[in-house]
């Protein structure tokens, strides 16, 4: 029976070496994590935006020598793909987990995204003091909004003028947190980020 929460054992199958190991480790112990999880946030968070969310579980497959240092799962309003929209994203590196808004650089309207944001800052500088950003989907590293505001407004212009740019907006938990919750932790934590980020998905959807 599936689970819908972590162990550490799923986040140190993100160090398994060679593509095929990892990649079978993740479709035996992680996937199905993701699809216990991503079933209950696409119902849920269907409800709260009004809209038919679906669910897009990354396959890695254009990778042939590398394996991937993180996996994800995306919820988006599109049944053919998520990366052209904004969208909810949940995944795991091999020391956190993380669950963020995301804007990816095939977004076709990264500039009017990045305008609105800037111009309601305070929608962005107003979450809770553990929200953070990451301008790139690939790499772990994301600074706090409250303790970065002008590294914010950075990021935010990037956006706007930079055509491969990215903004992720969310919440990091470390590996040893993330593990030590059961599953209705697990589920709150990640389901209570996306609650807040709600109006900034919704802001995003007016450009594209």
């Amino acid at each position: 029976m599936s689970k819908m929460h972590f162990t550490k054992k799923d986040f140190s199958i993100m160090q398994t070496e060679g593509l095929e190991n990892r990649m079978s480790q993740i479709r035996e112990h992680i996937q199905p994590v993701f699809s216990q999880l991503a079933d209950s946030l696409a119902e849920d968070l269907s409800t709260d935006t009004g809209e038919e969310l679906f669910i897009h579980v990354a396959r890695h497959a254009r990778r042939s020598v590398h394996p991937p240092e993180s996996t994800w799962f995306g919820i988006a309003p599109d049944k053919r793909g998520y990366k052209k929209h904004p969208h909810f994203q949940v995944g795991l590196f091999d020391d956190h987990l993380f669950a963020w808004l995301t804007h990816m650089y095939e977004v076709p309207d990264k500039a009017g995204i990045g305008s609105m944001y800037l111009d309601r800052l305070s929608l962005l500088t107003s979450l809770p003091d553990d929200y953070k950003i990451s301008p790139d989907h690939t790499k772990p590293d994301a600074f706090y909004i409250q303790e970065n505001q002008e590294k914010t407004i950075h990021t935010l212009e990037r956006l706007r003028d930079v055509k491969k740019a990215e903004l992720l907006i969310g919440r990091q938990f470390d590996a040893k947190t993330a593990s030590s919750w059961n599953e209705k932790e697990t589920y709150e934590y990640i389901y209570g980020t996306f609650k807040e980020l709600l109006p900034l998905y919704h802001l995003s959807l007016q450009t594209v």
